[in-house]
């Protein structure tokens, strides 16, 4: 009998982040509390920047990209949030990191916990995913129901099922 795999991936859809923020400046620009006061969620590459004039402002414009976010079906836990910080002219800003790929040390949970299952299936780390195989698909989607019910604090996709 052949060998099946699937990849176990960390990815967030671009596109979707960028359409997130585009509704997301259009609330802010509008909305009577952050009118006027400088808010702006700029993306430059995989990093976000939320600005606003005070902290509670900034924590204001937070919740309006995330409520975004979720109703376009960008999954929270991809973002990493940074501290926030005091910036130029008094204003507060705080930097959001996409999360791409699996790090090494989730990686290696990810492998401790499928080798902790006693499946007959093999885990093996190849760069920024986790590809597990084995011969019964039985297994896999066991694996994969374990990995869903598991919360390690990223998000994480199965593509490549063969």
């Amino acid at each position: 009998m052949a060998e099946s795999s699937f990849d176990v991936v960390s990815s967030v859809d671009l596109q979707e982040v960028k359409n997130a923020i585009a509704q997301a400046m259009k609330e802010i620009v509008t909305r009577y509390d952050l009118k006027g006061t400088g808010s702006d969620v700029v993306l430059q590459g995989e990093e976000i920047t939320l600005t606003s004039a005070d902290e509670f402002k900034l924590k204001a414009v937070r919740d309006v990209l995330e409520t975004r976010l979720v109703k376009r079906n960008v999954p929270l836990k991809a973002f990493t949030y940074g501290t926030i910080e005091k910036a130029l002219g008094g204003t507060t800003r705080q930097k959001v990191t996409l999360q791409k790929g699996i790090p090494s040390d989730k990686a290696k949970e990810v492998v401790k916990l499928i080798k902790g299952t006693k499946l007959k299936v093999q885990a093996s780390i190849q760069g920024d995913q986790v590809r597990v195989s084995g011969k019964d698909k039985d297994a896999l989607q066991s694996v994969i129901r374990l990995l869903k019910d598991t919360d390690l604090g990223i998000d994480m996709q199965f593509t490549n099922y063969r």
